[in-house]
């Protein structure tokens, strides 16, 4: 498979105003990008960012659990060769707890049916790209569930799923579709896990390694690799690991 080029190129990162979707952001500006669509529920969370690139980036509003948010943004962009589906939330909560349910609808709407959604709603404008990719941020949660974030793991099992659907459908187009399956990152989201955790960079850098060498599988930190290995070797193997750290 031919190298995948930045240059010139158009991007949506939702989430883009903190932690990984930030580190997507500026890893695609170094990249080479002409125009980014950074995107976040709160455009005041993005003004620092805009300001080190005002002639790049342009900042949007999005909810991404919102339908209306979604159509506007899709009427309102006229080219897209990128998409990162980056947005995403996490609640500790365990598969048998009261709150499960609950938990599991709010997280999979918002880590599953929206960036379903959004692809959806961007896939024209992809389609109308020589060379355009999707790029969804999943977890190595997803690959084997992780007890202490149940219905999180469960949402992205989901976006695992969606995305090799989605690269089935896309094969004949000019439309990669990257899987990223990080472990604990250093973000807000993690920060309550006393562990050794890669920077944000780190997982921007190793996507754009990955695609741009053909691959559609990102394992971009040790953990992640280390699980993922476990997982190959059995997959129950990895289940009796996730078991052990709760």
């Amino acid at each position: 498979m031919i190298s995948f080029e930045y240059k010139g190129k158009t991007a949506l990162v939702t989430g883009a105003n903190r932690g990984i979707g930030e580190a997507y952001v500026n890893a695609l500006i170094n990249a080479g990008v002409k125009k980014i669509y950074a995107a976040a529920r709160d455009l005041n969370n993005l003004e620092a960012l805009v300001k080190k690139h005002p002639e790049i980036i342009v900042p949007v509003l999005l909810d991404v659990t919102k339908a209306t948010d979604i159509h506007n943004l899709a009427n309102n962009i006229t080219s897209l060769d990128i998409l990162i589906n980056n947005a995403g939330i996490a609640n500790a909560c365990s598969s048998t707890a009261d709150n499960t349910v609950d938990i599991a609808r709010l997280e999979m709407e918002t880590n599953y049916f929206s960036p379903m959604q959004l692809t959806l709603a961007m896939l024209p404008l992809l389609k109308q790209s020589t060379s355009a990719a999707v790029i969804n941020v999943c977890s190595i949660a997803a690959i084997s569930n992780f007890p202490s974030l149940g219905p999180y793991s469960a949402t992205k099992a989901a976006m695992h799923s969606f995305t090799q659907g989605l690269r089935t459908d896309l094969a004949s187009e000019n439309i990669r579709v990257v899987g990223v399956y990080p472990g604990p990152i250093d973000t807000r989201m993690a920060e309550g896990l006393e562990m050794d955790k890669p920077k944000p960079e780190q997982v921007a850098l190793k996507t754009f390694e990955v695609l741009s060498a053909g691959g559609i599988d990102v394992m971009p930190d040790d953990f992640s690799e280390q699980m993922y290995a476990a997982f190959l070797s059995h997959p129950h193997e990895l289940e009796k690991a996730f078991a052990q750290m709760q």
